[in-house]
């Protein structure tokens, strides 16, 4: 029986070992999908309070409910492991660890080099290795098949390769990893079989493609999509200040249409692991082709500098009370990158809230779901949100909607706000104190 066929029926039957490397926000709620779907599944994390915390039967991501960890944890379907000499049991190893920027905006992909690296020192026949880590088109193909074909052993006869990007949305409630749709290229046909086989265990669909380069350009195009369209909003955003237009009315009208109009809405910057990164990876790989991807670079270049702008109209706002940014009493409300989470990668309130410090502002924070923030030299401390806190604040500069806070009581205890996310749209009273991005 060939190796593909004798994986294949692993799958079938659950006995194939699934390996993740990667425990954070992408690739523990893969493991435990795994698990929950009766495959023995072994993480590998070279953090070891996240293998404490799972071996415990806990959780460290809001997402993935410790009771669910626990219970697979119990039954032996879960495990986790700073030991990468495990790997050489998997069946299939999917890598699932972060592709960030450098300071010089260049692909880091470090982390990704390693996890392969690790693979390739216990590569066996019959194994299926499926990357998830984002990054620019041809990776796969242009360095990990080469790395793993080092060992003497042939993709698509020894063993297997394929890309599938991640889709996970911190805190989305409606959309996750059942239903939404897996892409999935191979570097042969039977890889991308095989993966999508595997992947149809857990996913309601799997969306096979030519090629590991389709796959990758897939995840691109989605967030540059995404980041160009939000930096259209951010310019308008811009506009509408100049113009003296309310721009979430005119959004809000605009998306009346019932054709050819998609909502997208402003805010003080992009954030998260992908938006502010992918459309990066993408001009990166262009420039190298000798191609100026000039959408990606303007809306780039707009959306970088929203965290300025949103300070300059904090420092024209106190202004206007005669007060100086230096001194003043400002109070951030929510540092995370998107409502309801506690992730910070790449949020804009970073950059809002270091600005502030450096203006000498008297600065401090709440957020539900973050109680500290780093910053340069210096490490800060959510406050309560508290009548004196609101009340004692020279201004109110509210980054992130979290449901938790109540917006109607922030208008009414606040001396003056600073809304960037429209979160007092339906505030009634007090609306004379609200001034909006």
């Amino acid at each position: 029986m060939s190796h593909a066929a004798t994986l294949s029926t692993a799958i079938e039957d659950r006995t194939a070992h699934i390996g993740v490397i990667g425990l954070g926000y992408v690739g523990l709620p893969l493991a435990l999908e795994f698990a929950k779907a009766g495959f023995r599944v072994t993480g590998f994390d070279l953090d070891g309070d996240k293998i404490r915390v799972l071996e415990q039967g806990g959780s460290y991501i809001e997402d993935v409910p410790a009771a669910e960890v626990k219970a697979a944890v119990d039954a032996g379907q879960l495990s986790a492991t700073s030991d990468f000499a495990a790997l050489r049991e998997a069946d299939v190893i999917n890598v699932c660890v972060p592709t960030p920027l450098t300071r010089s905006k260049d692909p880091d992909l470090s982390h990704m080099q390693s996890a392969v690296r690790e693979i390739q020192g216990r590569l066996r026949p019959g194994q299926l290795i499926v990357l998830g880590s984002t990054t620019y088109p041809g990776t796969t193909h242009e360095l990990y098949l080469p790395l793993l074909e080092e060992t003497g052993m042939k993709c698509g006869d020894d063993f297997f390769l394929a890309f599938a990007p991640e889709r996970i949305d911190p805190g989305n409630t409606k959309f996750g990893v059942h239903n939404v749709p897996k892409v999935v290229g191979g570097e042969t046909p039977a890889a991308t079989d095989l993966a999508c086989k595997i992947f149809g265990t857990v996913f309601d669909q799997t969306v096979p493609v030519t090629s590991t380069q389709s796959a990758e350009m897939v995840k691109l195009l989605e967030n540059t999509f995404r980041a160009i369209n939000i930096g259209l909003a951010n310019e308008v955003a811009l506009m509408c200040d100049r113009l003296d237009l309310d721009v979430w009315e005119v959004i809000d009208a605009a998306a009346t249409k019932p054709y050819g109009f998609m909502k997208f809405t402003p805010g003080p910057g992009l954030g998260g692991h992908c938006i502010p990164v992918d459309p990066t990876y993408l001009s990166w790989k262009m420039k190298s082709l000798g191609f100026n991807a000039r959408f990606i670079e303007l809306a780039t270049d707009i959306n970088s500098a929203m965290p300025e702008h949103v300070v300059d109209k904090v420092t024209e706002l106190l202004n206007d009370e005669r007060l100086a940014v230096n001194g003043a009493r400002v109070l951030v409300l929510g540092v995370a990158y998107k409502p309801d989470v506690a992730d910070m990668r790449e949020s804009p309130a970073l950059d809002i809230m270091q600005l502030l410090l450096d203006k000498g502002a008297d600065l401090r924070f709440h957020d539900p779901h973050v109680s500290e923030v780093g910053l340069e030299g210096r490490s800060l401390k959510g406050v309560d949100l508290t009548d004196e806190e609101l009340g004692g604040a020279d201004l109110v500069v509210i980054v992130t909607d979290h449901k938790a806070v109540d917006f109607e009581r922030v208008v009414e205890k606040s001396q003056r706000i600073y809304d960037t996310r429209n979160a007092t749209r339906d505030v009634r009273n007090g609306r004379e104190k609200v001034h909006k991005l």
